[in-house]
């Protein structure tokens, strides 16, 4: 363990010692690992660090390796930063995070450090869910949105965090764009982002919720989640339609995509009882129209980014369709 990291452990929690335990797993491109530590002597006796190392060489596992993808690295390694020490006290038990307990930076590394989810109460990961499963998550992602919903025209965490949510949006994203060979959805593509963009009311997104984010109880009853790199502000239909085609193929996402949409407005709605200046009718309206254009936003993204991937299928495809025609008939 270098001295650097055991210095930073021992210093936050006060602990007598510290001993590395294991290895989580390896940040994205090489950009660092998430490993487990033993810790002795303090109240916690298991702690996570996110520990960023900024590479000499970017190396892409799919081959973006550009300027622009590295300082979208980067910048997403602020805005964690800032997530855990000035927003992520605002969320309560409906929609669990990481306690964080300190963020050191340099120039060239991040040290985060969390609270141990396993040890919280959370230690199931799973790759595949059944119904229930997801609704467990659609309830986190509706109590979040909601803690954070706004209709200001000037987003409030603009500052601190990415002003436009999601790792996929199109202002970071112009090599993917570049790459896309479906010339109908290029062409609309600026426009699907001007209408998500320009929504009534406005959240912060988490940005990646994807089912490898969510922690699960042991009784699947509830969730945290973790891995803020991409949560800024949005419509909270990105979370909602990038989360569906995360957990569903293509004849299930068709199937369950109206169940699943009602769960998580009926949960919206609850969570919003005490907000009395919001009108519940009238975001729901407009976020129900939203989500196709959330799922087209990402469908542009991931077929310009990897034209094989198991999500380019019939059902989105159709939905892209439709909202093209939606923009096509509005121009008339």
């Amino acid at each position: 363990m270098k001295t650097n990291i055991k210095s930073i452990i021992l210093k936050s929690l006060k602990a007598q010692d510290v001993a590395y335990q294991e290895k989580i797993q390896t940040l994205w491109s090489g950009y660092g690992e998430i490993a487990r530590y033993k810790v002795i002597g303090a109240s916690q006796t298991s702690v996570v660090l996110k520990h960023v190392k900024l590479p000499d060489e970017k190396n892409h596992p799919r081959g973006w390796n550009t300027d622009i993808s590295h300082q979208r690295k980067i910048k997403s390694y602020q805005v964690e930063s800032a997530w855990y020490q000035e927003f992520a006290q605002k969320c309560n038990d409906t929609c669990r995070v990481p306690e964080c307990y300190t963020v050191e930076k340099s120039d060239t590394e991040f040290f985060i450090l969390l609270e141990d989810l396993d040890n919280a109460g959370y230690p199931v990961r799973k790759q595949t869910v059944n119904i229930k499963d997801m609704k467990v998550c659609l309830k986190w992602l509706a109590n979040f949105h909601s803690i954070f919903l706004t209709e200001e025209k000037q987003n409030p965490y603009a500052d601190r965090l990415w002003p436009i949510g999601t790792y996929w949006h199109l202002d970071t994203r112009p090599d993917e764009l570049a790459a896309l060979d479906d010339v109908a959805l290029k062409s609309a593509a600026s426009k699907i982002n001007k209408i998500l963009n320009q929504c009534r009311f406005q959240t912060l997104v988490h940005g990646d919720a994807k089912l490898a984010n969510f922690c699960f109880s042991e009784d699947c009853h509830s969730v945290a989640a973790v891995d803020f790199q991409y949560v800024g502000g949005g419509c909270g239909m990105k979370d909602v339609a990038y989360f569906i085609s995360s957990c569903l193929y293509e004849e299930d996402c068709e199937r369950f995509e109206k169940e699943l949409l009602d769960y998580y407005f009926s949960e919206l709605e609850k969570s919003l009882l005490n907000l009395q200046s919001v009108n519940f009718q009238q975001l729901e309206k407009e976020w129900r129209l939203m989500h196709s254009y959330a799922w087209t936003d990402f469908h542009r993204f991931i077929k310009g980014w990897s034209p094989g991937h198991w999500k380019i299928h019939g059902y989105s495809e159709g939905i892209a369709r439709e909202v093209i025609a939606s923009l096509k008939a509005q121009e008339k």
